[in-house]
């Protein structure tokens, strides 16, 4: 029998129960297609991730408090004073390969303007700062190393903070606003940059001088954190060396002892997040797997019925001279036919889905060629594993018995 025509009376079998068909085929079209779905929107996210991190800077380094540990437990970071304003400047002195450094403070509190308010945060900074985190200015001017010197109670605000305090038609500029009882005069407002990945709204943002955050608001001589420059992404790894040595240096930290900080580039940050999201993925991904068993195993039980109901056709068919193989190959093609079937309308689904739920997250919306590849020809072993017990049974029928079958 050639293979058409055995493709053309598996197709008649079938098409003779298609509601029967259908519902055997529903499991793999939901397991293909939840398979798909997550597949696709994890590629999204991470192309989300690579876009956003990209957008702050490929040559972004951070340098950040280490984790406070007591008895092996970790306590945070949160009361950890080991970085300083002077670390800073070492690190701009002698670091060759790094272009531009900034302190970052941090404090929250109640914006207030007239009668509106807005609970925000205020990020303290050196001029620096708005160039090595990518945000451009989009009215005003910058404030100077002199506003720094003078703890200047000036700062620039985001567009959120723009549409929560001031009118529609109301320049902010040379406006003053109130952070807590501090009086902050506005000297500019930041380009647009809309949430990131974690969802987090990266324009209800102040930047301040750091040395006014720090001492006029938060009334310490530590900061949190650093951010740097590299020169090019090339040499990204060479100034992350040339930090540690020289951060390590001023904390006169002994060789082999442990370091009070830890320094992080994008690349790092970027693997961190493709790993957690490959984890979240891949769990995913094995619920999905379970739906798709339970389909194949419904298409197996499905096929078992099959070959009872047409017991006598089989034992017709074996009595005018079909072999025992023509027999198998025909019920094994159903069994490949319908996880087939159900494998494409699942990834159709699939690729549906992927694509609304991106459009609703804002997120990139990707395909994965691989894994398409790779679940149309899982459809077509799950078709021929299921398929093949109900198919050897048919093709083990006696032909006299199966002519008695009622």
């Amino acid at each position: 029998m050639d293979i058409l025509n055995l493709i053309r009376i598996s197709g008649k079998a079938l098409l003779r129960n298609k509601t029967r068909s259908a519902l055997s085929m529903l499991g793999i079209v939901i397991g293909i297609a939840a398979v798909i779905a997550v597949v696709n929107l994890g590629e999204g996210l991470k192309q989300s991730t690579a876009n956003q991190l990209s957008d702050m800077g490929t040559n972004l380094i951070m340098v950040m408090r280490s984790n406070q540990r007591r008895g092996g437990v970790s306590m945070g970071s949160s009361n950890v004073q080991s970085l300083k304003v002077k670390d800073c400047d070492a690190i701009a002195d002698c670091a060759k390969n790094v272009t531009m450094v900034s302190p970052v403070v941090s404090a929250s509190g109640q914006l207030v303007n007239g009668s509106k308010n807005w609970s925000g945060t205020a990020y303290g900074g050196s001029p620096d700062y708005l160039a090595i985190k990518k945000y451009e200015i989009a009215t005003g001017v910058n404030f100077t190393d002199e506003d720094v010197r003078k703890y200047a109670k000036v700062g620039l605000i985001g567009q959120t903070i723009v549409e929560e305090l001031f009118d529609e038609d109301e320049d902010p500029i040379g406006k003053t606003i109130r952070l807590g009882s501090m009086p902050i005069k506005v000297i500019g407002t930041l380009k647009e940059k809309g949430e990131n990945n974690m969802g987090m709204d990266q324009d209800d943002i102040i930047i301040m001088p750091f040395s006014t955050v720090q001492k006029r608001m938060l009334g310490q001589d530590f900061i949190q954190q650093i951010v740097c420059s590299a020169a090019s992404e090339d040499v990204a790894e060479a100034a992350v060396a040339e930090i540690e040595v020289i951060l390590r240096d001023m904390h006169k930290i002994p060789v082999g002892g442990t370091d009070d900080f830890d320094v992080r580039t994008q690349q790092e940050m970027l693997e961190m997040m493709n790993s957690l999201t490959g984890t979240i993925t891949t769990v995913l991904i094995a619920i999905a797997l379970i739906s798709l068993l339970v389909g194949c195993i419904g298409i197996m039980n499905i096929m078992y019925v099959t070959v009872t109901e047409r017991t006598k056709e089989i034992g017709l068919r074996m009595s005018i001279g079909a072999k025992n193989s023509a027999i198998l190959m025909q019920f094994l093609t159903e069994s490949i036919i319908l996880s087939l079937i159900g494998g494409i309308l699942g990834m159709i689904l699939g690729v549906g889905l992927s694509y609304i739920v991106a459009m609703v997250m804002s997120l990139p919306f990707a395909v994965n060629g691989v894994w398409m590849i790779i679940s149309f020809v899982s459809c077509a072993v799950l078709g021929l594993i299921s398929g093949f017990f109900p198919a050897l049974k048919a093709s083990q029928t006696d032909p006299i018995n199966a002519l008695r079958y009622e």
